[in-house]
């Protein structure tokens, strides 16, 4: 009897050999492309009854090239590389990984916040030039500022759960959440006020993005948006480089309409050594790590594996699907 095929198209974060053992274990031939080229996949890729995806890009054509397909697997939250619509067409299923990536996300936020408010770089710099160095900005004491959290589902939730005890208020917007009644008591009950977009941008001294990047969201940090934030606040972003316009948000910081801003995400990734944020002095930049912890690493393997097996031996993935070919619609 042969064996379902399972390709690894790429992984660039994580060791996959947990993965595909497991798969191996149930049943699955597995190869790994260790590749982001479309083409090489819709070449490669010919035979797959699954594929398991980290950042490469699988638009309509790769879809298409793929006969066999059943699954796209994916090892992070987010899916704006897959062409969702494409998958529903033909009845593949398109899982992530909702919620194992949570606190880590939210503390490496938080860890953000707290270095560009206390202006950490400058005085690891200014230490080795001259002790009594001061920034022009003075650090902000936060339990006289406001958190805005623009994103409430399980990352900003967190978020505002580890960072209440540290602010005077929080504030937030999510279009889901102001519409449903649960998730509005839940995080209410967090201590966010909801309020519309153009009131926690005016009103938060640190705004920071957690929401996933679809066409409503591209570029929601813009010139016309970063303009109505609170002159002097401070921008994080760990959700998607691609919610910033970057030279929007060059320019801010430049003009000194923001003071800093900390990132982990960028809109190229991997990003340039010459990228302007990376070597602005007012950014703090990592390299798209907030999820990154033992647990996470193992996790993020473990379940992309097991989302695969679950299909093909119960008919549906552990985890919620981005797709579901049960249903007539995607899901949010």
């Amino acid at each position: 009897m042969t064996k379902p095929l399972a390709i690894y198209t790429d992984n660039e974060d994580m060791d996959p050999t947990p993965g595909i053992l497991l798969l191996e274990s149930h049943g699955f031939e597995v190869r790994f492309l260790e590749t982001l080229d479309p083409e090489r996949i819709a070449v490669e890729a010919r035979d797959a009854e699954a594929l398991l995806v980290g950042y490469a890009p699988i638009p309509h054509d790769v879809i298409a090239a793929l006969p066999k397909l059943r699954i796209i697997s994916l090892v992070s939250m987010g899916f704006d590389n897959i062409d969702l619509a494409a998958a529903q067409s033909r009845g593949i299923w398109v899982t992530n990984l909702p919620g194992v990536a949570s606190e880590e996300v939210a503390t490496h936020a938080l860890g953000l916040i707290l270095a560009i408010t206390r202006d950490l770089p400058y005085f690891e710099h200014s230490i080795t030039v001259d002790w009594n160095a001061r920034p022009d900005v003075t650090p902000p004491r936060l339990s006289t500022r406001t958190l805005g959290l623009l994103g409430l589902g399980r990352i900003g939730a967190k978020l505002a759960e580890v960072a209440r005890p540290l602010f005077k208020d929080v504030i937030g917007f999510d279009p889901f959440v102001s519409e449903n009644a649960e998730a509005r008591t839940r995080v209410e009950a967090l201590g966010v006020r909801i309020a519309p977009l153009d009131e926690v941008l005016a009103t938060a001294d640190v705004v920071s993005l957690h929401l996933p990047l679809t066409e409503q969201t591209h570029q929601i940090m813009n010139a016309e948006s970063i303009a109505r934030m609170k002159a002097g606040s401070y921008l994080v972003n760990v959700s998607r480089g691609q919610l910033i316009d970057s030279p929007a948000l060059l320019a801010a910081l430049d003009s000194g309409h923001l003071t800093a801003a900390g990132l982990d995400v960028l809109d190229i990734e991997p990003a340039p050594a010459d990228h302007p944020l990376i070597k602005h002095p007012h950014t703090i930049v990592t390299p798209h790590v907030g999820f990154l912890s033992e647990y996470t690493l193992a996790e993020y393997i473990r379940i992309q594996a097991q989302n695969v097996i679950s299909v093909f031996e119960t008919g549906a993935p552990e985890t919620t699907a981005v797709v579901d070919p049960r249903s007539v619609r995607t899901q949010p």
